[in-house]
């Protein structure tokens, strides 16, 4: 297995670490284990803490104008940068030109760049002669795996003893992987082994050890893949509970994610992660998300099983009025909502800890 870190990361989110399109940026900063942060390039917040800007908690990762102040930063503090991580979630994945430009002078700076977008650093050919001539790596997190790799589904799904949840959205970039790390984190805190599976290239860049890149994949293995990630980590791991990140929402316009989630990963039960004050899909303005009690009841539609939470993505809403907006939430939806980065996993993690806990009465019972 991989040892982590791997080296010290600096993470470009140029115009974007404030907004949706810096959620790549915003996980690494929140967690990871495959590096050591120590800068976010944004230079319309330089000056800032990275952890204050997006959960109004300092953490001590400073946003940074320029790459070139970056590395300066990091040779000051006597921590070499090793890493230049693109922090940018895009429309498409495209990686434009001022981007290309810092990657080019990471290179150029000897530094190793690792890249989760649509465009392949290592199919730009002045790329990848500087990145040879230099000595280092270009990672394009995204690129399609060979097909002779890939697995198709097999039912071996039906062998995962563990409780499986799936933390589904009702929007794209609503904070589903980061309550899904905050599941885990609090089910290992009280000494119940939990791994996490991955289906992004964000969950790849925090380390998580068994997953997929669910949109770098030929439709044909996305189930396959989805069953494999999820049958791996508990033949290997042989956790209690496995967490399933999810994709996009169900109805999403252009991110339609989850189908294969639910039929592949055959959750046991789902949390549901959601953003009241958000009126129309992020991205779309015009195509307004459906609403809440809608889109519970089209996943317990498909999946057959219970979305037995809601959990609340506050942007929009100041934190005295989440509480509110909680309460409203349950006499809407009929479910417990939780607010996890403001108040922590725990009230979640109690109610998930009394449904594995009906599992293991059911399966001792043959139920």
């Amino acid at each position: 297995m991989k040892t982590f870190p791997e080296g010290n990361a600096i993470v470009y989110c140029e115009g974007a670490f404030a907004s949706t399109y810096g959620k790549t940026a915003h996980g690494l900063v929140r967690f990871t284990e495959r590096y050591r942060i120590l800068s976010v390039v944004d230079s319309g917040l330089a000056g800032e803490d990275a952890g204050r800007v997006l959960d109004g908690k300092a953490n001590g990762i400073p946003v940074v104008s320029s790459l070139s102040e970056a590395l300066r930063r990091a040779g000051e503090t006597g921590v070499a940068a090793t890493h230049l991580v693109i922090g940018l979630a895009t429309d498409g994945g495209a990686l434009d030109p001022h981007a290309r430009q810092a990657v080019l002078e990471a290179v150029h700076a000897g530094l190793n760049v690792d890249c989760g977008l649509h465009t392949f650093l290592t199919e730009d050919p002045d790329l990848a002669d500087v990145a040879r001539t230099r000595g280092v790596c270009l990672r394009d997190v995204r690129k399609p795996p060979p097909v002779d790799r890939l697995h198709f589904f097999s039912g071996k799904i039906e062998a995962v003893e563990a409780l499986k949840i799936a933390v589904l959205g009702t929007d794209s970039a609503v904070g589903k992987r980061t309550t899904a790390w905050l599941i885990v984190h609090e089910f290992r805190r009280r000494g119940v082994a939990a791994e996490l599976v991955g289906t992004g290239q964000t969950a790849w860049l925090q380390g998580v050890r068994y997953g997929l890149i669910l949109d770098s994949l030929i439709n044909d293995f996305v189930s396959g893949e989805i069953e494999h990630a999820v049958w791996s980590a508990w033949k290997e791991a042989a956790p209690s509970v496995i967490v399933i990140e999810g994709q996009g929402s169900l109805m999403n316009p252009a991110y339609p994610g989850g189908f294969e989630i639910l039929a592949a990963g055959r959750p046991d039960v789902v949390v549901l992660q959601h953003a009241p004050a958000r009126k129309d899909y992020d991205g779309f303005p015009g195509y307004p998300v459906h609403p809440l009690p809608r889109q519970i009841a089209v996943i317990e539609m498909l999946s057959d099983k219970p979305v037995c939470a809601v959990t609340v993505h506050h942007e929009g809403l100041a934190p005295d009025q989440v509480p509110a907006v909680c309460r409203s939430i349950e006499k809407e939806a009929g479910r417990p909502a939780f607010d996890v980065l403001l108040d922590g996993a725990g009230p979640l993690v109690d109610l998930l800890g009394g449904l594995r806990s009906e599992q293991k009465r059911s399966r001792h019972h043959g139920g």
